[in-house]
């Protein structure tokens, strides 16, 4: 099923929204509690900072106190409706773990999506057998790794660039990740392949850096990220960083400034897409002449 407004990025905007209106009241968390009878700040706490999923009831508790007027309250309803939504959720995004639904409820409803991978082919690029041979290696690190179900989830997230309405993709891929180390050549090439079959899509954008390629400052990111835009301008951009055990969420308008410079840094440092292709090609090679068949 297509998936519309993120409500991870919903709930975010939301808490956001009610943080400065109850900042505009000059009220603290206590006294906004106290006046609805709630237990303690925790509750509260979570909402603005994003991290539960609203009870609209809730929400319309706190408009009331806040005195928010008619027009403005509407639009926060609906808001705090997208960052409510669970249950349709779940169901398209079924098995996936906690790291792979993080990435695909950002990736839904996003206008934009860049890809920075120094090592590897980013996961929405991925195809079976080589996002199988890469997730078996990442479950060394791990005890509770299905295999087989985190490479379903990535052909799930997948869809993302193939709803009727796709984000613009950029992927910013380091040549290394298209070295064949690890990989059968026939997965490497069939790996190869996809990308360039990929990159003639129209909303799909792949950019190699080349070893010698020199960002801005001859800055290279140590750590993978990912950079979402989503076409409501007021619901906040977000980047999540990848580390080794879990992945860093960043909303903070200072913070995802600075990764778009970094984004613009090497796209200027990144091979034009046609070069890519015609890179990609060449490590390709010719295709394999089929062996004649030896005689019975």
């Amino acid at each position: 099923m297509p998936l519309s407004a993120s409500p991870v990025v919903r709930r975010v905007r939301l808490g956001a929204e009610l943080r400065r209106l109850r900042r505009r009241e000059s009220l603290t968390l206590e006294q906004v509690c106290g006046r609805l009878g709630w237990a303690s700040t925790s509750k509260l706490s979570r909402i603005e900072l994003g991290q539960s999923r609203p009870d609209l009831a809730d929400v319309l508790d706190l408009l009331d106190v806040y005195a928010v007027p008619p027009h403005q309250r509407d639009e926060l309803i609906v808001i705090a409706r997208d960052a409510a939504t669970g249950r349709g959720w779940s169901k398209a995004l079924g098995e996936m773990g906690e790291r792979q639904r993080a990435y695909a409820e950002l990736e839904a409803g996003a206008v934009r999506i860049v890809d920075y991978q120094p090592v590897l082919v980013p996961g929405l690029l991925q195809i079976p057998e080589y996002a199988r041979l890469r997730v078996s290696a990442g479950a060394l690190l791990a005890d509770d790794v299905d295999v087989e179900a985190d490479v379903r989830a990535r052909a799930v997230r997948q869809e993302v660039l193939c709803r009727p309405e796709p984000p613009h993709y950029t992927a910013l891929i380091d040549e290394r990740a298209c070295d064949p180390a690890g990989l059968s050549v026939e997965v490497w090439r069939d790996q190869l392949r996809h990308l360039v079959v990929l990159a003639e899509r129209p909303h799909v954008t792949i950019r190699l850096l080349p070893a010698n390629a020199s960002p801005y400052g001859d800055l290279h990111p140590l750590a993978p990220f990912s950079y979402y835009a989503y076409p409501d301008p007021d619901d906040p951009r977000t980047v999540l960083v990848e580390t080794l055990t879990t992945d860093l969420r960043l909303v903070a308008e200072a913070d995802v400034a600075r990764y778009e410079q970094v984004v613009d840094w090497l796209l200027a440092a990144a091979l034009p897409e046609e070069e890519t292709v015609e890179l990609l090609g060449r490590r390709l090679g010719p295709a394999p002449v089929p062996r004649p068949r030896e005689p019975d």
